[in-house]
């Protein structure tokens, strides 16, 4: 699995956003250099876990604009699988970021299954330089904590040394 101080490859993949006419695009890495990106990875659409992780990360997305990160979700399904997703599930219907069809991209972070070959539950925060900052992967029946990805978030940021279980606000430690 690509791991902390890598290069996020780059890339470009189908996508859908929202449900509207113009749902469907094409995502590629070059639109987020300079930028912090959250990509997380979930196994499947029509599923029970995923949405409610589609769901909190969408209800969090002005506390990652505040910390000027942009949010990309994805899973080895293609873009005509996730919009027909958010079209049937009422709590999908107004996800405010994109989801990628990363059936080449799941597999080159190393983040498939591997019996199965689907997308594992997994989390990359890349920073502006597109190096790794942080990545997570979680059992598939375990919904990962967005307020977790928003702590670590707001730890790498901070560019300073934060212990356990650190928060924003809290003192950090002095070398």
């Amino acid at each position: 699995m690509l791991s902390v101080g890598e290069k996020f490859p780059e890339f470009t993949a189908k996508a859908s956003l929202g449900i509207g006419p113009e749902a469907l695009l094409t995502i590629s890495s070059e639109q987020f250099q300079g930028k912090w990106v959250v990509y997380f990875f979930y196994p499947k659409d029509f599923t029970f876990v995923c949405p409610t992780e589609l769901v909190a990360f969408n209800e969090r997305l002005e506390d990652f604009k505040d910390r000027d990160v942009e949010i990309i979700g994805g899973s080895t399904d293609n873009e005509f699988s996730h919009l027909a997703w958010c079209r049937s599930h009422d709590d999908l219907k107004k996800l405010g970021y994109p989801l990628i069809a990363a059936q080449k991209l799941a597999p080159a972070l190393g983040i498939c299954d591997p019996v199965e070959g689907y997308a594992n539950r997994a989390t990359f925060l890349v920073d502006p330089n597109g190096v790794v900052q942080w990545a997570a992967v979680y059992n598939g029946n375990v919904g990962r904590s967005v307020d977790e990805v928003i702590r670590v978030i707001d730890a790498v940021q901070s560019d300073e040394l934060c212990p356990c279980n650190w928060k924003k606000g809290e003192a950090t430690i002095q070398a």
